[in-house]
């Protein structure tokens, strides 16, 4: 079984980790966005602190590579696990599926005590979560995860997600995005693009969903409910 996430609770002394200022952050957000770019044969930077971060799908660009290598070789079966990106080609060599675990954000560094299992063929299960990488500071945690309309981390309800792809590019910048977007919007989103992806939620309150399509690959020990 492949154990999804990992927690890396830094200290900020050690790695000189705080919180900016509101100017700061509003300084930040001008110079940032897509929209900023223009990009055509080169992308130029005319402004003081721009740049690209590829963070956001940089492992399932990856893993997914590595599926069209293993093609390419003709490879029987594999799998590839890049701490909170799962990508499975074909079934295992005994031809049943793999069988992906889900860590608990509650309980993040025991593999026992798992949110759910998921088993796949052919796909990436790929999870954000704010679990993952914090820093405290003033008794208030801060995760990696921003919100590009606010320039914090992403406090929209959730704790966990997770997608399943065949893509994984795809899946991982949708667990980013869907994380940011909070539930409702998450499912909104795939409500129109079922064909591409499905997912499994777990909120701030514990509460655990996933999508009807992976309904019949899906099993929890906890009471979950299945978004239609």
């Amino acid at each position: 079984m492949s154990y999804h996430g990992c927690r890396q609770n830094i200290p900020s002394e050690q790695n000189k980790q705080s919180v900016p200022t509101q100017g700061s952050i509003k300084e930040t957000l001008a110079v940032c966005g897509f929209d900023k770019l223009d990009i055509k044969y080169n992308i130029p930077f005319p402004k003081n602190g721009q740049g690209i971060d590829f963070g956001g799908i940089a492992k399932g660009y990856t893993s997914q590579r590595i599926m069209d290598i293993f093609k390419e070789y003709n490879i029987a079966s594999g799998v590839v696990s890049l701490g909170g990106n799962v990508q499975c080609y074909k079934t295992k060599p005994d031809g049943s599926l793999w069988r992906c675990g889900i860590t608990d954000p509650d309980d993040p560094d025991n593999i026992s005590s798992l949110a759910g299992v998921v088993s796949v063929c052919d796909k990436a299960v790929i999870t954000s979560g704010g679990y993952e990488r914090f820093f405290e500071e003033n008794g208030k945690t801060y995760h990696h995860i921003m919100d590009p309309q606010t320039g914090c981390p992403a406090e929209n309800g959730l704790r966990s997600v997770t997608i399943v792809s065949s893509d994984g590019t795809l899946a991982d910048g949708l667990s980013t995005a869907c994380f940011v977007m909070g539930k409702d919007k998450a499912v909104s989103l795939w409500r129109k693009n079922k064909e591409l992806f499905d997912m499994i939620l777990i909120t701030d309150s514990g509460e655990l969903f996933i999508t009807s399509g992976i309904s019949d690959s899906f099993t929890s020990d906890r009471m979950f409910e299945v978004v239609k």
